[in-house]
């Protein structure tokens, strides 16, 4: 049977004499919803409002669907005619209808988009627009219309969304019944009454006094300080130039984890991603690849290798999570040799970290020991064998031997579930301590800690063990 769809424009009075004739002549009349004012134009017909969709609703994607649903499975008994607010190729429901009828009939109504904007008299040509129900989905464009504002809950939503995208402090255009308000985006949740005729619509400022930056804007700035007239340093640089950079931000990032520094965090996340992004425009510049093919690459790969969740792989808990993992890797690395992994582990690593590494990936194949009790009678042996060698004098051997042990030491800690790198870290700092201490406890005595001798170095050092013993 045949569908007629109605756009019932953004106000009383909006109303096409065509839809009007289509609407007298019509036995059966469905409406989106019974709330905001466009649906005033029905008062004089029969019309089955399908508020109570809404409710049974999970999310705006649901929502739609079920509306069409609702529409075509009435046009099975007797043609009917669907209204909705705004224009009808605007609405989502409407166009599930139309890609699944053939029978449909279309009464376009004023764009309650277009209504908005220029209302809120948005300069931008980029405008994304949407559904305050589908807020979630909202990402960095340059200005935005939010409709369907209809209640608290949702303009909470809409606020945290806008916050996060444009700053809570930029202004924005609040549109309801009573005409358009100019606020700050946080004075969103604000009102007393929120209704289907609500809106919010907001632009960014000019790029250097924003708010709020995303990706594309710290490609933008990199690109801005390479260009002619742009910054000297910036523009003569290569990849080899600053690769050392980004192991110095990821150092400093580190350690601001390691110092619960939350807001060290934060400026060293950026200074990683400015590494990530500037090295990114460069290769642009080759004509190699871009930042979007970067991202797009990355995120293809966590879909691929978590197969346990995106595909049809199993993974009980954290172990088997990470089996799956490595063979998604393995894959998409084209290895098909253990050997091939282990060489694949990056030669710059810290030692103690790719010695971890490779331990770890062979392991994969079964080949480790049975424990880390086992593996410190491995390195028992290393320790003998190297004083073999500096009994023997020889500097070859005793650097071969030196890195056996310590190589030993590595998989000890491995074993034990100790990363390697805290560890010596840790017993660094712990040493540095320590010798602090050491040296304030001998200079306190009057000693200078060149004059000290065997027994005098064993006393104070083990003074100060003592000392710090609970650091």
């Amino acid at each position: 049977m045949k569908i007629t769809l109605i756009g019932l424009g953004t106000k009383d009075g909006d109303l096409t004499l065509s839809a009007k004739s289509a609407l007298d002549g019509a036995g059966k009349i469905m409406a989106r919803t019974s709330r905001g004012g466009a649906y005033a134009q029905l008062s004089g017909y029969e019309v089955e409002y399908l508020d109570e969709v809404y409710e049974r609703s999970r999310n705006f994607d649901t929502l739609n669907k079920n509306l069409a649903r609702r529409v075509m499975a009435q046009s099975k008994i007797a043609p009917v005619v669907y209204c909705v607010d705004g224009a009808v190729s605007e609405d989502e429901g409407c166009k599930i209808i139309l890609e699944k009828s053939r029978q449909t009939e279309v009464f376009e109504g004023v764009s309650k988009i277009s209504y908005i904007k220029n209302v809120a008299r948005l300069k931008s040509g980029c405008v994304t627009a949407l559904s305050a129900y589908d807020i979630s989905s909202l990402k960095s464009c340059p200005a935005a219309v939010i409709y369907d504002l209809d209640d608290f809950y949702l303009a909470d939503l809409v606020k945290t969304k806008l916050s996060q995208l444009f700053g809570e402090e930029t202004p924005c255009t609040f549109i309801n019944k009573d005409g358009a308000h100019k606020i700050k985006i946080y004075e969103i949740d604000r009102f007393k009454e929120y209704t289907a005729d609500c809106a919010v619509a907001v632009e960014e400022g000019e790029f250097l006094v924003k708010d709020r930056y995303d990706y594309a804007d710290l490609e933008h700035i990199i690109k801005l300080l390479r260009a002619p007239g742009g910054c000297p340093w910036d523009r003569v640089q290569t990849n080899e130039s600053i690769k050392q950079n980004m192991i110095e931000e990821a150092y400093e990032l580190v350690d601001a984890i390691n110092r619960a520094d939350d807001d060290g965090m934060e400026e060293e996340c950026g200074d990683v991603m400015l590494q990530a992004a500037f090295h990114a425009v460069i290769k642009e510049e080759q004509g190699a690849f871009t930042g979007s093919d970067a991202l797009t690459r990355v995120v293809k790969k966590l879909i691929f290798r978590h197969s346990h969740i995106f595909g049809a792989d199993k993974a009980a808990d954290e172990s088997s999570a990470l089996s799956v993992w490595e063979k998604n890797k393995m894959k998409e690395k084209h290895q098909t040799t253990y050997s091939q992994s282990l060489y694949a582990v990056p030669t710059n690593f810290p030692a103690c970290m790719r010695a971890q590494k490779v331990g770890k990936r062979a392991a994969k194949c079964g080949m480790d020991f049975i424990s880390p009790i086992s593996a410190s009678e491995k390195l028992g042996e290393e320790v003998i064998e190297l004083l073999k060698a500096l009994q023997d004098g020889d500097k070859a051997a005793v650097l071969e031997e030196a890195g056996d042990l310590l190589f030993s030491a590595v998989n000890t800690c491995r074993l034990a579930g100790v990363d390697s790198e805290q560890a010596l870290g840790e017993a660094t700092d712990k040493f540095i301590k320590r010798f602090e201490v050491f040296e304030k406890l001998a200079t306190d005595d009057g000693k200078n800690l060149n004059d000290l001798c065997d027994e005098e170095y064993d006393w104070y050092w083990l003074q100060a063990k003592n000392a710090t013993k609970t650091n």
